[in-house]
């Protein structure tokens, strides 16, 4: 997703609506689905949409999409796994859906509910845009650990916002300029953290974040979730069970957890590398599958780095529809050149290779 909100704005609804689909097409692999835009040529503000449909594959999943009461209007990435329950809610209070996507539950549950109070009751990955015609303001909000990236930046009247900085930099109000104390800790860390990024003035919004920014042009950014506090507060009333205790209610937690994710109107299947995580992934997608989980090993022909056996041997155990594909050095030497094209920013950590692949 892309968009832009600039209060100066003199182009009409077509001229903001094709220079913000401009800034979505840039990332049009993350969607190759659809494409669709909105704009207020009176706000100055547009916002633009790639589709992946996982959820309601219909018309009626398409974004930017507006609230029924037509205060909100959303333009949003992720997936929320309590979409159903939160949907029943608001049934009984009145509301009613065209379709059966997960973002006319957050749109509508803005509406019922309000802004802050509905993202606390979000469970999911999610990059979220909203549109709040009655205050005239935007509000940014990302998923409490980050799964879902957001970027962000303002330049005098003009707020840009994006899924990736490309979408950024397809816009011609900005003029990209490098950040040398973010390039400084690229080379520390090997990565950049949050929130800056390589370029001056644009930012990743923190995670468990969200940001609201009026016609006062002053942004106001405010954690709604915070890892830190639940740590600190788990340190101070501690789970007072037992190890069986324990032991059940994590399992119950992990299969409640995969049993959501498995909800989708397209085919779904697990990256496996054998390891304890992905392993215990896959084994609970099995126990709450009818059929084989279709799962996708990377190996490398390289023996010290080469974990591919141990996937083959989880999968023959799970009895999952299982796929080998084996990285060689030619593989990354035609990989390598696009990674920073695909990445935006300086990252070296080498498993983007085989995510890649």
């Amino acid at each position: 997703m892309a968009g832009f909100w600039s209060r100066k704005a003199h182009e009409g609804e077509q001229g903001l609506k094709a220079l913000v689909q401009e800034m979505a097409d840039s990332i049009d692999y993350r969607g190759p689905d659809a494409g669709n835009s909105w704009a207020d040529a009176g706000a100055g503000v547009a916002f633009g949409h790639r589709r992946l449909s996982i959820i309601d594959l219909s018309a009626a999943g398409a974004q930017p999409m507006s609230s029924s009461c037509g205060r909100f209007v959303i333009c949003y990435n992720g997936e929320i796994y309590n979409a159903p329950e939160l949907r029943k809610e608001l049934e009984a209070a009145g509301r009613r859906f065209a379709g059966h996507s997960d973002t006319e539950v957050i749109v509508e549950a803005c509406g019922e509910w309000g802004v802050e109070k509905t993202v606390g009751r979000l469970i999911g990955m999610f990059a979220i845009a909203l549109w709040d015609r009655n205050e005239r303001a935007l509000w940014l909000i990302r998923d409490r650990l980050g799964i879902k990236p957001l970027y962000w930046g303002q330049f005098g009247d003009l707020v840009l916002f994006g899924s990736e900085l490309k979408a950024l930099r397809a816009h011609p109000g900005w003029s990209p300029e490098l950040d040398r104390d973010a390039l400084a800790g690229f080379m520390r860390h090997n990565y950049v953290a949050c929130p800056q990024t390589i370029y001056k003035g644009v930012h990743k919004l923190p995670p468990g974040s969200l940001l609201r920014i009026d016609e006062t042009g002053r942004p106001r950014i405010e954690p709604y979730w915070s890892l830190e506090q639940v740590a600190r507060d788990g340190q101070l009333a501690r789970y007072a069970c037992s190890d069986v205790e324990v032991i059940n209610g994590l399992e119950s937690l992990l299969g409640d957890a995969v049993r959501r994710r498995m909800v989708a109107d397209v085919p779904l299947g697990a990256f496996l590398s054998g390891g304890v995580d992905s392993s215990t992934v896959v084994a609970l997608m099995q126990q709450h599958s009818e059929r084989p989980v279709r799962t996708f090993s990377i190996g490398f022909h390289e023996e010290g780095f080469d974990e591919a056996r141990y996937a083959r041997e989880v999968a023959r155990h799970l009895g999952t529809e299982h796929t080998e594909l084996y990285a060689s050095e030619d593989h990354a030497q035609r990989m390598i050149p696009e990674l920073a094209e695909i990445y935006d920013e300086p990252f070296s950590d080498s498993s983007q290779i085989p995510t890649y692949l």
